[in-house]
């Protein structure tokens, strides 16, 4: 053990304070479905549309999701919007979205010449579409609430339920082909509903049960950690881009494309973007942080201490934040366009008088002085570690998002100040019930959440490999 992490022996290493948002997120399916109620006349009338090669416009058919496509705050992003994005740009082409309800609607609007490609649709057998090589699979999965007894039993006793699976799902085959004739339990598939909508209605005791995937499942249970897999089902559900049997030369450069993805591992590196939270930091993970502490921090090692001796935070705890934030790569940017060690924006780094970001000593510098003003910009009765956690929240939300949530915490009769309790308020942020309340808008709190969680892991690592450091008295840095 080389370093204990100074929660209670150095109360000065985190005293705080600091506004400026750095990148505020989360779900505005309010809007979304004003778009999708928008969108439905205009293709109830319409003719089938042009080739993309004429028009150079790629029109794409999406159901609006976690794992698809999301307007967070103006935002757009999406693991199958970014990738889409990737796709139509190698073509030459731009993009237009058309947000359709449900899976159903998504492959009939395909089928009536309305769209060029559908994404994140099913891939089944059939002649009239054609389908892309496999984007993503899953497993299927049967989810309950985990205070139903009735489930305990191994298989569980299914005769006289009622399991809701969203409309076209891949889902309802499956659980119709295992309810047998005739039927020992009702498949209820419902209209407009995403996933998470029916696994909310689980959690809520709104519903007992629902058909969803693995993905979707742990996606969910950054907002709903009452819900247990009850069963698989049988088959995998693989996910791809279909597109009609006149345009199978398009299925053909998406193939190219997919295959190019997963060999140079942008693939790999758009599912860890918008997935890898959801195992946290397994044994695997642990192994290549504790490697990249002997390649990669070596190199580093005297910025994070020059952030410290600027902020007075234990350089290990910058660390672990830049680790988070972009695994210590000086010229990581995102699709919203956050860069460097520390992922700034453009507001925050100019805010924090930074003229490079992609600058190792600017962006950590820029960093570690926003979160120190992050953290005294909270109340005095916030104590540590929390504030430092409820700080890493507010760097990754923007102080008014954390502010907002902390009065919901206090409705709800729960601790403000504790990590303990805002961690089960912040994902709540994502819902309309309560973004609806909020000046800021939409946020997305369940990954703030994982943030924090990450960094903590990452930074208890960080103290038993590596020394607490003191600077000289003499010594001072600037970011000019």
């Amino acid at each position: 053990m080389r370093g204990a992490c100074p929660w209670h022996n150095a109360p000065t290493y985190y005293k705080d304070k600091g506004a400026a948002m750095r990148h505020s997120v989360g779900r505005q399916f309010a809007r979304l479905m004003t778009a999708f109620a928008l969108a439905l006349p205009l293709l109830a009338g319409c003719n089938r549309i042009d080739p993309p090669e004429k028009s150079k416009t790629l029109v794409i058919g999406i159901v609006a999701g976690p794992t698809t496509y999301q307007d967070e705050a103006g935002v757009v992003s999406g693991f199958e919007h970014d990738l889409l994005e990737s796709f139509a740009a190698s073509l030459g082409f731009k993009t237009r979205y058309v947000l359709l309800k449900d899976r159903h609607t998504l492959m009939e609007e395909l089928k009536k010449g309305h769209l060029h490609l559908a994404a994140g649709a099913p891939i089944e057998a059939g002649e009239d579409l054609v389908f892309s090589l496999p984007i993503r699979e899953s497993k299927q999965v049967l989810v309950g609430n985990v205070d139903d007894t009735l489930f305990n039993d191994d298989p569980p006793d299914l005769a006289g339920r009622t399991i809701e699976v969203p409309t076209g799902s891949p889902q309802a085959m499956a659980l119709r082909k295992l309810a047998g004739t005739p039927p020992r339990f009702t498949v209820s598939e419902v209209a407009g509903s995403a996933d998470r909508d029916l696994l909310q209605r689980v959690a809520e005791y709104k519903s007992a049960l629902a058909a969803s995937d693995t993905l979707n499942f742990s996606l969910a249970l950054n907002y709903f950690p009452d819900l247990t897999i009850v069963m698989e089902l049988p088959e995998h559900i693989r996910s791809g881009w279909a597109v009609t049997t006149e345009n199978a030369a398009l299925a053909g450069k998406a193939n190219a494309f997919i295959l190019a993805a997963k060999k140079d591992s942008s693939l790999a590196r758009l599912q860890d973007r918008y997935f890898g939270h959801i195992q946290r930091i397994k044994a695997d993970g642990v192994a290549s942080f504790i490697d990249d502490i002997r390649t990669i921090l070596p190199h580093y090692r005297k910025t994070f201490q020059a952030a410290q001796a600027s902020t007075g935070l234990d350089w290990r705890l910058i660390a672990a934040l830049a680790y988070q934030e972009s695994k210590w790569d000086p010229l990581a940017t995102s699709y919203t366009n956050v860069r460097g060690m520390m992922m700034l924006t453009e507001d925050t780094a100019d805010r924090m008088h930074v003229d490079n970001r992609l600058d190792p000593m600017q962006s950590t510098l820029a960093g570690a002085r926003y979160l120190l003003a992050l953290k005294d910009e909270l109340p005095d009765d916030v104590m540590e570690p929390d504030r430092t956690w409820l700080a890493l929240a507010a760097y990754n939300l923007g102080m008014g998002h954390l502010n907002g949530a902390r009065t919901f915490a206090r409705q709800m009769k729960r601790d403000s100040t504790s990590w303990y309790d805002m961690k089960k308020v912040l994902p709540l942020m994502s819902t309309p019930e309560f973004y609806m309340r909020l000046k800021a808008g939409p946020a997305r709190g369940g990954e703030a959440v994982i943030l924090v969680e990450n960094i903590r892991n990452y930074y208890d690592i960080l103290c038993r490999f590596e020394a607490p450091w003191q600077p000289t008295p003499k010594l001072s840095f600037n970011l000019r």
